[in-house]
């Protein structure tokens, strides 16, 4: 075995983003308005209700990475916006909330995340609390744009002045009175949004494709409430907010093996091509793309966000970690592949 390799895929994945406009939407929420350079536009088109990944200056020294949701929509010509929500004792939220001014540039990974409508022309049911309006305001703002069908918005938050994008949503219904309808829950008046407070509310719209996000409790609520109203399962969403343990933008360190050596080989098709490698057994799939030089996709390498979902089409892989896919995924063959490592000799991968 020879001794590790990095491979530069991580760091060109990478771009900067100049910050143009900061905006306080509230007392604790801000948002960043950000622009591509012209020779990295194009890496930054992206889906509505994805999300970017941010590298941060760690408190030990080292690199952090958090994920913020585009409350932009790629249907309306708008610039890009993530908003940043502070978190009591988060360092991440904070950092942002407090040192990030116009002219800042900051590192970002592409958009991810599969928290998107796979038709903007459906009738929509979405559900937020809190920051988690960033991605559904995304997907609301296409589908008003682009699409036909109807959007029924319940939004959860603890009192009035809690409440993020209160003008912007308020135009988007005076816009779109036949299409959009927006019902406000405050904790402050209508206590917690638990399920059986829920039911009515969300009883004429439970046979619409859902998304939820925001607090664990809020999304099991509404879940729970949507499926005793006879929601089937597979057509609600959910998103996931998530801490990074580790630094995303390090390049991995893979030592080359060969199978004979209890290594593996993989078949990689992506972007159109295909490549063989080598894949050491114990060693995730991502970290060997990467450091072969291959663009393969991801944002948080821990399993937790599905950007970097691929197909297996031949052998057989294991996970090593998986909070996001469901047993149909698993039955389509797809796999995370930063945690995906080799059972068998050859493995056959696609991203297409």
């Amino acid at each position: 075995m020879s001794e590790p390799t990095t491979g530069p895929a991580t760091e060109s994945r990478t771009h900067g983003l100049r910050v143009t406009e900061v905006i306080a939407e509230t007392a604790d929420a801000h948002s960043l308005v950000l622009q591509a350079p012209p020779e990295s536009a194009d890496r930054f088109a992206y889906r509505p209700g994805q999300f970017l990944t941010l590298k941060l200056p760690g408190a030990d020294g080292r690199a952090a990475a958090r994920c913020y949701s585009l409350a932009s929509s790629p249907d309306t010509g708008e610039p890009m916006k993530v908003t940043v929500k502070r978190v009591a004792g988060g360092y991440g939220s904070n950092w942002v909330c407090d040192h990030v001014t116009v002219g800042d540039e900051l590192q970002v990974l592409p958009p991810a995340g599969t928290f998107t409508p796979d038709s903007l022309d459906a009738d929509l049911l979405l559900v937020a609390g809190g920051s988690g309006i960033t991605p559904v305001l995304s997907i609301a703002k296409s589908a008003l744009a682009r699409g036909q069908g109807r959007i029924a918005l319940l939004y959860a938050n603890r009192d009035e002045p809690s409440v993020i994008f209160r003008a912007e949503l308020r135009k988007l219904t005076e816009g779109h009175p036949d299409r959009l309808v927006v019902i406000h829950w405050l904790e402050s008046l209508q206590g917690l949004p638990l399920a059986d407070r829920l039911s009515a509310v969300l009883a004429p719209y439970a046979d619409r494709e859902t998304f939820l996000c925001g607090p664990g409790p809020m999304m099991d609520a509404a879940e729970q409430c949507l499926r005793a109203l006879g929601a089937p399962g597979e057509r609600i969403y959910r998103e996931r907010f998530f801490s990074l343990g580790g630094d995303v933008f390090e390049a991995p360190a893979v030592g080359e093996c060969a199978p004979a050596e209890g290594g593996s080989t993989a078949d990689v098709e992506l972007d159109g091509e295909t490549r063989t490698v080598p894949w050491p057994s114990g060693t995730p799939l991502l970290d060997v793309l990467l450091a072969a030089g291959m663009e393969a996709p991801y944002s948080c390498r821990e399993g937790a966000c599905s950007a970097c979902t691929c197909r297996v089409v031949t052998g057989e892989v294991k996970m090593l970690r998986n909070d996001v896919l469901d047993d149909q995924d698993l039955a389509e063959g797809y796999v995370l592949a930063c945690q995906a490592v080799p059972l068998t000799d050859r493995v056959g991968i696609t991203y297409s």
